[in-house]
């Protein structure tokens, strides 16, 4: 296997994990399903939304994979596609990136769908903490995916910009490859797009958490027979972990050195 190929391997499977299997199976599949029969909804709210946002996920995905049989292979710099590096990758690094953004519009379309039916959907007399906790965990993940992925969306279109107009909003002076000066390269920050991608990326680890946990505690309740133990401090739970989640994606940037204390600490320790 050549490492080239190894590296598309890598960055693909992070990717199709992420945005094509798990959190279309947890919130798409699972949501659209159980979600209107737990809340006495004929269906989901926006019908054609739904299909929209199907239809937007299929063609992300058909344009993700094709992306293995244009010159040169897939997108290898990883799933995250750090730049620099990701802007002078392969032309599949340009399709990752239009396929990126067709899924955040599903998942858009998804999370206006799913928070639209919860709200105005349910059974008479349904109160809010009447809800199974499924519905909890669906609720707050739809609002996590509303809020968390746009900043990516603008990113990969910046991205896509530096690709394909030659822009340089990630890319900064003086950038040289092979011992070539980039012509277009100047005054862009690579680290712009670290705080973009990970303002997404640390909620979505509770995007991927939060459904499981609501299966989970639904399958405990229904084989018990009893109602959930602690269900108002769980639901206060699952709210305070998507608020927090907002507020840490830093801790996954503590390598750059850009943070205040942590460039006086090093000098210190100098």
């Amino acid at each position: 296997m050549l490492p080239e190929f190894y590296n598309q391997l890598v960055a693909m499977h992070g990717t199709i994990m992420v945005f094509l299997a798990v959190v279309p199976l947890s919130v798409g599949a699972f949501g659209n399903y159980l979600v209107p029969l737990q809340i006495g909804a004929p269906g989901m709210a926006f019908p054609r939304l739904n299909a929209a946002s199907y239809w937007s996920y299929l063609a992300g995905g058909l344009v993700m994979l094709a992306s293995f049989f244009v010159p040169r292979g897939a997108p290898n710099s990883g799933w995250t596609s750090y730049p620099p590096l990701a802007d002078i990758a392969t032309v599949g690094q340009t399709f990752w990136l239009i396929a990126m953004f067709l899924l955040i519009v599903s998942t858009l379309f998804g999370s206006i769908n799913t928070i639209t039916t919860i709200v105005q959907l349910r059974a008479p007399g349904l109160t809010w903490f009447r809800l199974p906790f499924f519905v909890w965990a669906q609720l707050v993940t739809a609002f996590l995916l509303l809020l968390a992925f746009p900043p990516l969306q603008g990113a990969a279109i910046l991205q896509f910009a530096d690709r394909v107009l030659g822009t340089s909003f990630f890319l900064p002076s003086g950038l040289f490859v092979s011992g070539e000066a980039i012509k277009r390269a100047g005054g862009g920050n690579p680290l712009l797009w670290q705080h973009l991608f990970w303002f997404l990326a640390n909620p979505e680890v509770y995007v991927l958490i939060l459904p499981a946990m609501g299966i989970v505690g639904e399958i405990i309740a229904n084989n018990t027979r009893k109602p959930l133990w602690g269900y108002r401090v769980m639901v206060y739970a699952i709210i305070f972990l998507g608020f927090m989640s907002f507020a840490v994606w830093a801790h996954n940037m503590f390598l750059t050195g850009w943070a205040p204390w942590s460039a006086h600490s090093s000098r210190r320790r100098r």
